[in-house]
C-alpha cells in the first residue's frame, strides 16, 4: 500500500479487491427482500435482478483480469467536486422529502442505487485497466439523476438501467480536452436526455413520476431561496455562477418580454419554474463538462436559458409533457464547450477579452454578488417566491375571453388538473367546455363522464346537467374546491377557516367571495 499526496492506492490481486463490488451487489441483492422493496413483487425483483446482474459482471471481471495477468487496485482520491455537489443535493432531498413525503420514502430505493453505482463504476472500470479511484464521484450522478426523473415501482427496473448508461457514458464517451482525456457529457444529464428521448417517443411518461416531482418541489415553502443559498455554496467553491446567472437572467427577461407583447406569463405560474431554477444550479453546472473561463460559462448560461425557453414552447406544442424542457439541451451544450473554449481563449487579444479574463480569475465574488443582485430583484418583483398572476384561475379566464394568446389552453391545463385533484368545480367547467365545443373539441360523452364525477362530488350544477348537458349551469367554487384553488403550488389548505379562504379567493381575483366579504355580518 502506497500514500501519497493525490490519495491512497491499494494494489491487490483481483479477488481480493473484488470484494468491494461484490459487497455491494450483494447489499443491492439483499434489498431485494425489505419490507419497502419486498410489498411489490415487481419491484423487489428489481433489486434482486440488478444484484444478480452485478455478480455476473464481477464474474466477467474476474476472468478478464485473470486472462489479463493483471491485478485490480483501488486508489482513494476524493474531490471536492463531488462531495461538496453530493451535500448539496442531499440536502434539497432532505428539505424537500420534509414537505413531500414520497421523498422520505424513496429513500431505500435511492439508497439502493447508491450501492449499486458503485458497484457498476467498479467493474466497468476494472473491465478496462487496473486501478478504480475511489471517492465520491458515484453519489452526485445517482442524486443528480434522481432529482429529476423517477421511474414508479413496478418499472424500477430502468432506473438501474439508466444509472448503467450514466455510467457508461462517463466511461467510454470521451475525447481529448486541455490536454487531457475527460467524458464529454454530464452523466446524469446525457442519461436523463436519452431516456427523456425515450419516454417522449414512446408516449409512456407515465411510467414515472416526473411530472410530480416537477410540480411538488413548490410544496417546500420558499425554495426558491432555498435553492438559491444552497446553489451559492457550490458557486462558491466552483466558480460555476455565470452559468446559472446567466440562465436565470435570460429566462427572466424572456419571461418578462413574452409577457409584455402578450399580456399573460409564459410559464403557466412563475417566471421561471422551480424545477428549471433547481436545473441551472445543480445539473447544468457540472465543472467538468462546462466551459472554463468565465465569460465561456456565462455563453453556456445562456444558451441553456436559450434552450429550455425553446423548448418549452415546442414540447407544449406537440402535446409533449414540458417538464423534460430543462434535460433535453443539456448533452447538446456539453458538446459545445471545446468550440466555446476556443473562441473565449481568442479573446484575450482584444481590450473586452483581457477584462473578461481577469474578471474570472478573481472576481468570483463579484459574479457571485451579480447574482445576488440579480435574485433579489425577482424576489421584490415576486417572481420567485411571491404569489404569481399564472396561480390565479380567475387570470386565466379573463385572459381567455379576451383572447391572449394560448390563455385558454392554459385555462384547459389547470381545470384538468384541479379536477384530477378532485376540484367538482373544476371538473363541471371542464364538462362544460366539452359540451359547448368553444375551447375544446365537442366530446358529449366526456362531458357527461366529467359531470358524473363533478356530482358524485356533490356539486348541484353538475347534477343538473346530467340532466340538461346542452345547457350548462356553472356555480362558483365550494369550500372544498377553494382548498385546491387556491394553494398556489403549496399543499393544500385544509387547515384554513372559511374566512380565510374566502379572503385568499378575493385576493385571487374571485368576486363571488369579494362580495361574501363585503355582505358578512
Amino acid at each position: 500500500m502506497t500514500t501519497g499526496n493525490s490519495g491512497i492506492s491499494s494494489a491487490r490481486p483481483a479477488q481480493h479487491a473484488l470484494w468491494h463490488p461484490a459487497a455491494l451487489a450483494l447489499g443491492v441483492l439483499l434489498l431485494g427482500w425489505l419490507p419497502r422493496v419486498a410489498a411489490n413483487d415487481r419491484l423487489a425483483w428489481s433489486f434482486r435482478g440488478a444484484g444478480a446482474a452485478l455478480l455476473a459482471g464481477l464474474l466477467v471481471v474476474h476472468w478478464v483480469t485473470w486472462a489479463r495477468g493483471g491485478a485490480c487496485a483501488l486508489e482513494f482520491r476524493p474531490r471536492k467536486q463531488h462531495y461538496i455537489q453530493a451535500l448539496v443535493q442531499t440536502s434539497v432531498f432532505i428539505y424537500w422529502g420534509y414537505f413531500w413525503p414520497p421523498v422520505y420514502d424513496y429513500g431505500w430505493l435511492l439508497f439502493g442505487q447508491l450501492l449499486f453505482a458503485y458497484a457498476a463504476d467498479m467493474l466497468i472500470t476494472w473491465s478496462r485497466r487496473e486501478t478504480y479511484v475511489l471517492g465520491f464521484g458515484a453519489l452526485p450522478i445517482v442524486l443528480s439523476t434522481n432529482l429529476f426523473l423517477w421511474f414508479k415501482d413496478d418499472w424500477f427496473y430502468l432506473q438501474f438501467v439508466m444509472l448503467s448508461v450514466g455510467l457508461l457514458g462517463k466511461e467510454f464517451v470521451r475525447w481529448q480536452r486541455a490536454g487531457s482525456d475527460t467524458h464529454i457529457f454530464n452523466p446524469s444529464a446525457f442519461t436523463l436526455a436519452l431516456f427523456s428521448l425515450v419516454l417522449i417517443a414512446t408516449g409512456t411518461t407515465d411510467l414515472t413520476w416526473g411530472p410530480q416531482i416537477a410540480a411538488t418541489l413548490t410544496l417546500a415553502p420558499h425554495i426558491y431561496m432555498y435553492l438559491f443559498l444552497a446553489g451559492m455554496v457550490v458557486m462558491y467553491y466552483f466558480a460555476i455562477t455565470p452559468i446559472a446567472a446567466t440562465a436565470a437572467a435570460v429566462l427572466f427577461a424572456l419571461s418578462a418580454g413574452y409577457t409584455a407583447v402578450t399580456g399573460v406569463p409564459y410559464f403557466l405560474d412563475s417566471e421561471i419554474p422551480a424545477a428549471v431554477f433547481l436545473g441551472l444550479h445543480l445539473l447544468v453546472t457540472d465543472p467538468s463538462t462546462s466551459p472554463r473561463s468565465a465569460l465561456g460559462k456565462a455563453w453556456f448560461g445562456a444558451l441553456y436559458g436559450l434552450g429550455v425557453f425553446g423548448l418549452y414552447a415546442l414540447l407544449g406544442r406537440l402535446g409533449v409533457p414540458t417538464f423534460y424542457d430543462k434535460l433535453l439541451c443539456v448533452p447538446l451544450l456539453n458538446l459545445s464547450v471545446r468550440g466555446i473554449d476556443w473562441l473565449t481563449q481568442s479573446l484575450p487579444a482584444r481590450p473586452l477579452g483581457q477584462r473578461a479574463a481577469q474578471l474570472g480569475a478573481s472576481g468570483n465574488l463579484a459574479h457571485m454578488a451579480l447574482w445576488a443582485g440579480l435574485f433579489v430583484v425577482m424576489t421584490l418583483l415576486g417572481k420567485t417566491d411571491g404569489r404569481h398572476e399564472g396561480d390565479r384561475v380567475p387570470f386565466w379566464q379573463q385572459a381567455c375571453r379576451d383572447g391572449r394568446r394560448h390563455a385558454c389552453d392554459r385555462l384547459i391545463q389547470l381545470e384538468t388538473t384541479y379536477c384530477a385533484d378532485n376540484s367538482a368545480w373544476a371538473c363541471n367547467e371542464l364538462a362544460a367546455h366539452h359540451a359547448e365545443g368553444r375551447l375544446v373539441a365537442m366530446d358529449a360523452a366526456r362531458a357527461l363522464q366529467l359531470y358524473a364525477k363533478a356530482c358524485e362530488l356533490r356539486f348541484a350544477a353538475a347534477c343538473n346537467n346530467l340532466l340538461h348537458p346542452r345547457r350548462p349551469a356553472h356555480a362558483p367554487p365550494r369550500e372544498l374546491d377553494l382548498r385546491l384553488l387556491l394553494r398556489e403550488g403549496g399543499r393544500n389548505l385544509m387547515q384554513a377557516t372559511p374566512t380565510e379562504l374566502q379572503r385568499r379567493a378575493c385576493e385571487h381575483g374571485w368576486q363571488f367571495a369579494c362580495n361574501n366579504l363585503v355582505n358578512r355580518p
